[in-house]
C-alpha cells in the first residue's frame, strides 16, 4: 500500500470504482499487462471537472489538473483490478487526448499532469511511453481523456 500511502499524502484520494457508461469494461489483463480504458476527469459528486477546449475557454493549467484528475481516475480502476496499486512493476505506456482548439500544440503540457503524476508515484517505474494529441471533443465535454498500459506482477 506503499502507493496509496504517497497519494494520500498528496492530498488525493482514490474513489470507488464507477461503472462505465457504455459497452465496455474499464480494464483487461492479458499476461502481464494491464489495459486501461479512457478515463475522463470525474469528481466524486459525477460531475467532470473543466469542461471545454484548451485554447478557448480552458487554461494549460485547468487542462493539467483534469489529466492529474484523470489519472487518479484511471489509478482507481487499475487498484479495482488487482487490489493493490503496488502491484505495476512499470507504467508503459500513456494516450492522452486533449480537447482543443485546431490552433492549440500544448498538448504535451496538459498530458504533463497525468505524467508528473505517475513519476512521483512510481519513480523511473512511472517514465513511460506517450502520445498527447488533440481531439475535436471528447465524452460529456471533457477536456481530457487518458488510456494507458502498465505491466503488473505475476
Amino acid at each position: 500500500m506503499r502507493i496509496e500511502q504517497k497519494l494520500a499524502d498528496m492530498g488525493l484520494e482514490l474513489g470507488t470504482p464507477t461503472t462505465p457508461v457504455a459497452n465496455y469494461i474499464e480494464t483487461v489483463k492479458t499476461g502481464n499487462l494491464l489495459f486501461v480504458a479512457g478515463h475522463i476527469p470525474f469528481l466524486a459528486d459525477g460531475s467532470v471537472l473543466h469542461t471545454g477546449k484548451l485554447g478557448r475557454n480552458i487554461t494549460e493549467e485547468q487542462g493539467y489538473e483534469a489529466a492529474k484528475t484523470a489519472m487518479v481516475n484511471c489509478l482507481v480502476s487499475i487498484k479495482g483490478a488487482l487490489g493493490d496499486l503496488d502491484k505495476v512493476k512499470q507504467v508503459v505506456k500513456l494516450f492522452v487526448m486533449v480537447n482543443a482548439e485546431p490552433d492549440f500544440g500544448r498538448q504535451f503540457i496538459v498530458a504533463n499532469g497525468a505524467s508528473d503524476l505517475l513519476v512521483e508515484l512510481y519513480g523511473d517505474q512511472g517514465r513511460h511511453a506517450r502520445s498527447a494529441v488533440g481531439m475535436g471533443s471528447l465524452p460529456l465535454g471533457s477536456c481530457v481523456e487518458i488510456e494507458m498500459v502498465v505491466e503488473v506482477e505475476d
